[in-house]
C-alpha cells in the first residue's frame, strides 16, 4: 500500500489529469503514474522504484534486476558441495545461466561510463571470475573422470575392428594404477603403431567442449588450457615411463658407458615412435574435439600437453649427436638419424602450428646435428687408420686386424647407403680431405657420390697405412705376402657387397691388378734364386766338367729349395682360392725347370742310370712340398730320399 507521500502525489496527478479534460474515473494509480512519468523524472523514478506489473525495468535497474536473478542462480552453482555435472540438467541450467551473465556484461559494457552501471559492471565481472573459476573445477573433474574410461580401439582401413584384446579388463586394470591414489591409466605395450587412443569418453568430450567454449568465450582461455594441459601431461608421463625410457639430462647421458646408452638408443626408438605415430597423434585429435572451433586454444593446450615429453625425446637424440664420435658408435648413431628423419613428416604435420613451431625446428636442427656426428665419425675412422702404427709384424704375412676392422666396418656402413648419401650429399670432399687426396684415375670419383668418394678415401688411407706397415719385412718375397693378403681380402670384401656399385668395376679391376702384382713379385723375389740354379751351364769345355757343374746345381738346388721350403713353412695364405693360385703357380714354374734339369742329369755320360742315387727329390716331391706351403704350420718335412 501507497504511503501518505505517494497518496498525495497520485492525487495531484490526477487532479491534474481531469483539469486538463481527461477522464481518469476508469484510470489506475499506476496508470496515472505512467502517464507523468513521460514528464517528470521523479514519477519515473516512483515507477521504477515500484516495479509496475507488466513492464520491464529501464536504466541500470534494468542491469541491477538481472544481476541480482543470475547471481542467485550462479552463486548456488559455486557453492554447490556435489558436482554440476553430476546432473545434466543442473549442468544445462548453470551454462545457460553463464551465457546470460556474460551477454549481459557484453550488451552493457559500452555504457560502462555511467557510474551506476560500472558498480553493477564490476559485480558482474565478480561473479563471472567465480563461475570461471567452478567451471575450472567441473573441468578438471571431468578429465580425470574420463581418463579412468579410456580404451584402445585398434583401426583397420579406416574403420575399427575391436577393442584392444592386449588391453585389461575392468577387473585387472587396477594394475595400471601407481597405488599413491593418482590413478592414471595408460596403454599397455604395443606391437604396431596401427591405433588410436580414445582416452576420453564421447560423451564426456563434449561436456568438456562446453566448458571450454564458456571459459575461452569469457576470456579465460589460457586458465582452461592450463588445467587440461595438466590432466593430459599426467597421462603421457605414466604412459612414457611403461616404456621404460629413462629420463637423462645430457650430461648423464655423456657419463654413461657406451653399452648403457646402446640400450637406451632402443628404448628411445621405440619410445619416440609410439609418442609421434600414437601418443601425440591421438592428442592431437582429443585437443581438436575438446577446443572444436577454439583454433587458437587447441594449439596452446597441444603444445602444453606434448611439450615436456617432447623435449626429453630431443634432448636424448642431442646428447648422443654432441656425444664422442668414436667410430664403433656409427651404427647407434645413424639408428637415431634415420629414426628422427623417418618421423620428420610427423613432427611436420604434428606441430605445424604457431605454438609447436619451436618444438618443430627442434627437432630439424638436431636431425642435421646428427648428421654432423656422422660425417664427424667418418673423421675419426680416417684417423684411426691414418694413426694406426705398425708396432709388430703380422706372423706370417697375414691378414692384418686394421684391414678387417676397416672392411668390415665399410660393408655395414654401405647397408644403410642411402642414409649415408643423404648424409654425405653436401660434401664436396671427405671431411679433413685436402685436394690432393686421390691419386691417378681415383680423381675420377670426384664426380661420383659424396659416399663413393669418402670410401675410397679411407681405403685409399688403408692402402697407405698397409704399405708403411709391409716395410717391418725384412724378407721383400714375405712383403709381398702380405700386401698379396690384404690387397686380395680388400677386393673380394668389395665386390661382395653394396661397396661394389659403390665404387665401380673401375676401381674393382685396379685394385685386382695391384694383387697380381704383388703375386709376380713374390715369385721374382721367392723363387728365382731356386729356378735359377736348374738353368743349363753351356760353356763346360768337357762332358767331365759338365757332369761335375750338374752335381753342383744339384746340390745347391737342394740347399735353396729346403730353405725357401723352410722359410715359406711358417707363411699365411688366408684366401684359399688365392693360396691355390699361388701353389699352381710356382709349382707349375718350377715343376717344369727341375723335370728338364733331371732329364738333363739322367743323360749325361758321368751319371747315367745311377743318376737316381744323387736325386734327393723327385718332381712329386717338390709338387709335395709346395702344395704343404702357406698353412702357417711350419710344413710338413723334407722330401723322401731316392734309393
Amino acid at each position: 500500500m501507497a504511503d501518505n507521500g505517494e497518496e498525495k502525489l497520485i492525487a495531484v496527478a490526477r487532479h491534474i489529469a481531469k483539469t486538463l479534460g481527461g477522464h481518469t474515473d476508469n484510470m489506475t494509480d499506476d496508470d496515472i503514474l505512467k502517464i507523468f512519468s513521460n514528464f517528470d523524472g521523479r514519477l519515473r523514478e516512483k515507477l521504477t522504484d515500484s516495479n509496475l506489473p507488466g513492464e520491464a525495468p529501464t536504466g541500470s535497474a534494468k542491469l541491477e534486476l538481472a544481476l541480482k536473478s543470475l547471481d542467485r542462480q550462479i552463486s548456488s552453482y559455486v557453492a554447490a558441495d556435489r558436482p554440476i555435472w553430476a546432473d545434466s540438467s543442473a549442468a544445462s541450467s548453470f551454462l545457460d545461466a553463464v551465457d546470460e551473465l556474460d551477454s549481459l556484461i557484453r550488451e552493457w559494457s559500452p555504457l560502462g561510463s555511467d557510474k551506476s552501471v560500472s558498480s553493477c559492471l564490476d559485480r558482474a565481472d565478480y561473479l563471472l571470475q567465480q563461475a570461471m573459476f567452478r567451471l575450472e573445477d567441473e573441468f578438471k573433474g571431468l578429465m580425470e573422470q574420463g581418463s579412468e574410461m579410456f580404451d584402445l580401439i585398434r583401426f583397420r582401413d579406416g574403420e575399427p575392428e575391436s577393442a584392444n584384446p592386449d588391453y585389461p579388463s575392468d577387473s585387472d586394470r587396477e594394475d595400471d594404477f601407481d597405488g599413491e591414489g593418482s590413478e592414471i591409466p595408460v596403454a599397455r605395450p604395443i606391437s604396431d603403431y596401427d591405433i588410436v587412443i580414445d582416452a576420453l569418453p564421447a560423451g564426456i568430450i563434449k561436456d568438456l567442449h562446453e566448458i571450454a567454449k564458456r571459459m575461452v568465450g569469457a576470456g579465460y582461455g589460457k586458465e582452461c588450457s592450463h588445467v587440461y594441459s595438466i590432466c593430459r601431461r599426467e597421462f603421457l608421463e605414466e604412459s612414457f615411463s611403461r616404456l621404460q625410457l629413462g629420463k637423462f639430462s645430457i650430461d648423464e647421458v655423456h657419463k654413461m658407458q657406451w653399452t648403457d646408452i646402446e640400450d637406451e638408443i632402443d628404448k628411445w626408438i621405440k619410445a619416440v615412435n609410439v609418442a609421434m605415430r600414437i601418443f601425440f597423434p591421438s592428442e592431437r585429435r582429443l585437443c581438436d574435439s575438446i577446443f572444436f572451433g577454439l583454433s587458437s586454444a587447441a594449439d596452446l593446450s597441444f603444445m602444453e600437453v606434448c611439450r615436456g615429453s617432447t623435449i626429453q625425446l630431443l634432448n636424448f637424440a642431442d646428447a648422443v649427436a654432441i656425444g664422442s664420435r668414436a667410430p664403433e658408435r656409427l651404427f647407434k648413431v645413424l639408428d637415431v638419424y634415420e629414426t628422427i628423419r623417418d618421423l620428420m613428416p610427423e613432427f611436420e604435420l604434428i606441430f605445424s602450428d604457431q605454438y609447436c613451431a619451436l618444438l618443430r625446428n627442434e627437432a630439424v636442427t638436431i636431425w642435421k646435428r646428427l648428421g654432423e656426428a656422422i660425417r664427424g665419425i667418418f673423421m675419426e675412422l680416417e684417423n684411426l687408420i691414418r694413426l694406426d702404427a705398425a708396432k709388430a709384424a703380422v706372423p706370417g704375412g697375414g691378414l692384418h686386424p686394421i684391414t678387417r676392422y676397416v672392411m668390415n666396418y665399410l660393408r655395414a656402413a654401405c647397408r644403410s647407403r642411402i642414409t649415408l648419401e643423404q648424409v654425405f650429399e653436401d660434401s664436396v670432399a671427405p671431411p679433413g680431405a685436402s685436394g690432393d687426396y686421390m691419386k691417378g684415375d681415383e680423381r675420377g670419383l670426384l664426380s661420383s657420390s659424396p659416399l663413393a668418394v669418402q670410401m675410397s678415401w679411407c681405403m685409399e688411407l688403408l692402402e697407405s697405412n698397409l704399405e708403411a706397415k709391409a716395410k717391418i719385412y725384412r724378407d721383400s718375397a714375405l712383403c709381398s705376402v702380405f700386401m698379396m693378403n690384404n690387397g686380395r681380402y680388400i677386393v673380394q670384401k668389395v665386390k661382395d657387397s653394396d661397396l661394389g656399385s659403390l665404387l665401380g668395376d673401375d676401381w674393382i679391376r685396379k685394385h685386382t691388378a695391384k694383387v697380381r702384382q704383388y703375386h709376380v713379385n713374390y715369385q721374382r723375389s721367392s723363387w728365382s734364386k731356386v729356378l735359377g740354379v736348374l738353368k743349363i751351364d753351356s760353356s763346360a769345355s768337357s762332358p767331365t766338367e759338365a757332369s761335375k757343374s750338374l752335381k753342383e746345381k744339384l746340390k745347391l738346388f737342394n740347399s735353396y729349395f729346403e730353405e725357401t721350403c723352410r722359410t715359406q713353412s711358417t707363411w699365411v695364405i688366408f684366401d684359399d682360392q688365392l693360396r691355390d693360385e699361388l701353389r699352381i703357380s710356382v709349382t707349375g714354374n718350377l715343376s717344369l725347370a727341375y723335370r728338364n734339369f733331371l732329364g738333363r742329369l739322367q743323360t749325361s755320360p758321368e751319371f747315367g742310370k745311377h743318376a737316381d742315387r744323387h736325386i734327393k727329390y723327385s718332381v712329386e716331391d717338390i709338387e709335395a712340398r709346395i702344395n704343404d706351403l702357406f698353412r702357417g704350420n711350419g710344413g710338413s718335412g723334407g722330401g723322401r730320399k731316392r734309393q
